[in-house]
């Protein structure tokens, strides 16, 4: 990683980068990105809903259809919806194959150790469990210019993008399968509302033409269900037969002459 680029993980950071989301180009790309979970949320169910890691200024899980839905992070904006818990999104105080579905929105791009939180991911997740990955992607005109922007320190451009096969790498070595991707946002990070508005032709046309160089793209991946191995039995040995030629035993009787 970029050690020496990401974002620190104190709350200043993190007010910057909800800030971000609130201004113009942020508040644009969080309404593509809310309309996409949305649709991706209402499909899956069970019984608990976490969100790892809470960089935006609005709730992202409004529509899902679970009802216990939880929003954990070290701190955390006064949303009234859902239970707030404040806690290290590596170190989740919840037990092991409890939670139905995990959220990650921009969570391990601004992370210290992401696979850190990908193992606690996997760890309270249900088997048959899903997780949404919601990242900026690194081969996009968002990718460049973060190249062009991030020295200096500001969300998001100081985090580490991340692409979809190194998420979905991390994601096959514990376990998961992925289900199904989204990209989004192919217009540049301009911040003129009136170019960005002409430029709308950009997110229908690259949907169809260039789906890689979206700005982000959201992994939906499933956990595996563990196999068990049967373990076969261990047969003891057949006793060997007598041979021919040897003594059978007495019947420890003493036979008098």
């Amino acid at each position: 990683m970029d050690g020496q680029y990401v974002c620190s993980d104190d709350n200043g950071e993190r007010h910057a980068l909800r800030a971000w989301f609130a201004s113009g180009l942020g508040a644009n790309l969080l309404e593509q990105e809310q309309a996409v979970l949305d649709d991706l949320l209402q499909d899956l169910f069970g019984y608990y809903l976490l969100q790892l890691g809470v960089a935006t200024p609005v709730d992202l899980l409004s529509t899902s259809r679970i009802r216990a839905r939880v929003m954990m992070d070290k701190e955390l904006p006064p949303l009234v919806s859902h239970c707030r818990v404040r806690a290290l999104t590596h170190a989740v105080p919840v037990s092991a194959d409890s939670v139905d579905v995990v959220l990650l929105h921009h969570t391990l791009e601004f992370a210290a150790d992401p696979h850190a939180i990908l193992r606690e991911v996997e760890r309270i997740l249900i088997p048959e469990g899903h997780v949404v990955v919601v990242a900026f992607n690194p081969w996009s005109f968002w990718g460049i210019w973060r190249l062009l922007r991030r020295r200096r320190g500001r969300p998001p451009w100081c985090g580490h993008f991340l692409g979809v096969t190194r998420i979905q790498d991390w994601m096959g070595l514990l376990g998961f399968d992925t289900v199904e991707v989204r990209q989004l946002f192919f217009r540049p990070p301009l911040r003129h509302e009136g170019m960005m508005r002409r430029m709308r032709f950009l997110d229908r046309a690259g949907k169809r033409w260039w789906p890689f160089l979206g700005a982000v793209h959201i992994v939906v991946a499933k956990k595996r269900v563990a196999t068990l191995t049967p373990i076969k039995t261990r047969w003891l040995p057949k006793r060997p037969s007598l041979v021919a030629d040897a003594a059978e035993p007495s019947s420890g009787r003493v036979i008098n002459g």
